[in-house]
C-alpha cells in the first residue's frame, strides 16, 4: 500500500508478445528484459576512440578532444513544477522531485541508459541504442500519469560531438531538449524510426511541432504506452 500523499502507482498489468512478457510490478516499473548498463562517459570515450582508430587509423590524432558519435538523447521534466511549488509548497515539491529522480535513476540503470545531467526539475539522458532510451522516456510518462504533476519527454537520435569525454554537443541534443519543452504534460515527442519502439510503445502518427526559434518541425512522432487493461 502506498504511503499517504505518494503518487498512485500504475496497476499491475501483463501482456505477451511471443516469448516476451511485459508487465508492471507493485512499484509501477515496467518489467521487460534488461540490457547491460552503460558504464559512463569514460568507458564510452575509450570505446569510441578505439573503434575510430580501427576504422580510420590516420584521422584520429593523439590529443583530439572530440569524437562524432551516434546517440539517442532524452530530455524529461516535471511539467509545471514552478506553479506546483507555488501552490503546494516546497515540501510537496521536494517530495515530487525526489520521486522523479529516484524512478529515473532506477529505470535508467535497468535500461542501460545514462543520466548525463540533472537540470533542476528535469534530466538529460543518453542512450547508445534508441529503444532503451525511448522505453525510459515512456516509462516516466506512464509512471507519473496519475500523479499530482506529470512528466513530458522529448527524444531525438543523431550524430553529436562527444566533447572531452563528458559532454555532448549537436543538433540531436538541442532538438530533444526543444521537443521536451514543446510537449504537453504526459506527452512524448520523438524524432525516431518507428522500428525502434518497444513492443508496448506505439506512435499516434507523425505530427508537425512548432518550436520557438526554429519554426515547424515535421516527422515528429507522438508516442504513448499501449498496455492491455487489467482483466
Amino acid at each position: 500500500m502506498n504511503a499517504p500523499d505518494t503518487p498512485r502507482q500504475p496497476d499491475s498489468r501483463t501482456a505477451s508478445d511471443g516469448a516476451v512478457t511485459i508487465s508492471t510490478d507493485a512499484t509501477g516499473d515496467l518489467l521487460v528484459p534488461l540490457l547491460a548498463a552503460d558504464t559512463g562517459p569514460a568507458r564510452e570515450w575509450a570505446d569510441a576512440a578505439e573503434a575510430d582508430q580501427v576504422a580510420r587509423p590516420n584521422e584520429l590524432e593523439d590529443g583530439d578532444t572530440h569524437l562524432n558519435v551516434t546517440r539517442t538523447f532524452c530530455f524529461a521534466d516535471l511539467s509545471g513544477f514552478t506553479a506546483f511549488t507555488r501552490e503546494s509548497g516546497p515540501h510537496a515539491a521536494v517530495k515530487q522531485l525526489g520521486e522523479f529522480r529516484r524512478i529515473t535513476r532506477n529505470v535508467a540503470a535497468k535500461r542501460g541508459v545514462r543520466v548525463a545531467k540533472w537540470l533542476g526539475d528535469g534530466v538529460m539522458l543518453v542512450g547508445t541504442d534508441p529503444t532503451p532510451a525511448i522505453a525510459l522516456g515512456a516509462h516516466l510518462v506512464h509512471h507519473f500519469s496519475e500523479s499530482a504533476i506529470r512528466v513530458r519527454v522529448g527524444l531525438a537520435t543523431g550524430i553529436a560531438l562527444l566533447f572531452e569525454g563528458d559532454d555532448y554537443i549537436g543538433e540531436p541534443v538541442n532538438m530533444a531538449a526543444k521537443l521536451c519543452n514543446a510537449a504537453s504534460p504526459g506527452e512524448v515527442l520523438a524524432i525516431t524510426d518507428p522500428s525502434n519502439l518497444p513492443d508496448w510503445v506505439v506512435t499516434d502518427g507523425e505530427v508537425s511541432v512548432r518550436i520557438k526559434g526554429v519554426g515547424a518541425v515535421g516527422g515528429v512522432h507522438r508516442l504513448r504506452v499501449d498496455l492491455p487493461s487489467p482483466e
